[in-house]
């Protein structure tokens, strides 16, 4: 269990490879060693993650896991709590995609809001369903300020994200009654490997200062959060711009 500080002893990260979610995990386990779950598709990504982990004392398990196989979602999650309870369970999969293909092969929108909305409303139940069981726990769920008003240049992918926001914030309050915490984060550009190469947009971050606001959240059960926290007043002030004002602001 969570400990009076806040301190998980176990942490499911579905997304294994995410930067920004092992970032998490790795701040947590900088107080003490974990048991962790690291659910993605194998890789050497995610041989390599793991073994990271393992440098720091942690106890890891991989399990095949494709957002894609939805089918597929209710044994992973099983399996990751078959070796005991989960205290933290960290949604951080999702795809970017490209923008101008999305809006243009019905095919390929699908799949990133398969991925990106259906996929993360999945695990989000079947999370629910296993943390009420234990009757304690807490969900992390990364969504985006790309989801608080679309952009042209991004705009099947914030909604995607938009669709993932209200879900889990939802949650927040359905499993209030359960003693199980749901955290929504809302990042805005972080430095990864699926933002290489494109241009920095304000207020642009790393996957470390996300974790830390993200681990403080936890910790404080706080219900939302944005990484870093004056992005929360830029996205109020471009949320509340007429549109004709907004259409004009750089991509």
């Amino acid at each position: 269990m969570i400990d009076a500080v806040g301190n998980p002893q176990s942490i499911l990260l579905l997304g294994g490879t995410s930067e920004i979610g092992l970032a998490v995990v790795e701040a947590f386990a900088s107080d003490r060693p974990l048991r962790v779950v690291l659910a993605a598709r194998p890789s050497d990504r995610l041989d390599a993650a793991r073994a990271r982990l393992e440098a720091r004392g942690c106890a890891v398990e991989t399990l095949p896991f494709d957002a894609e196989a939805l089918d597929g979602h209710a044994d992973v999650i099983g399996k990751a709590f078959a070796g005991g309870d989960i205290d933290v369970a960290v949604v951080a999969f999702g795809v970017l995609g490209d923008n101008e293909r999305a809006w243009t092969d019905a095919s390929y929108a699908v799949r990133m809001a398969q991925v990106n909305y259906t996929a993360a409303v999945s695990v989000g139940v079947l999370l629910a369903e296993r943390m009420r069981e234990q009757g304690h726990g807490s969900i992390v769920a990364f969504s985006s300020v790309a989801g608080e008003r679309a952009r042209r240049s991004n705009f099947v992918y914030g909604s995607t994200k938009a669709g993932l926001d209200a879900f889990y914030s939802g949650l927040t309050e359905a499993l209030r009654p359960h003693g199980v915490a749901v955290t929504v984060v809302r990042p805005g550009f972080v430095h990864t490997r699926m933002t290489e190469g494109m241009r920095p947009a304000p207020l642009s971050t790393t996957p470390e200062v996300v974790a830390a606001i993200t681990v403080d959240a936890v910790r404080k059960r706080r219900e939302l959060v944005w990484a870093p926290p004056p992005v929360r007043y830029l996205m109020s002030v471009l949320r509340h711009l007429p549109r004709p004002v907004f259409r004009k602001l750089p991509a």
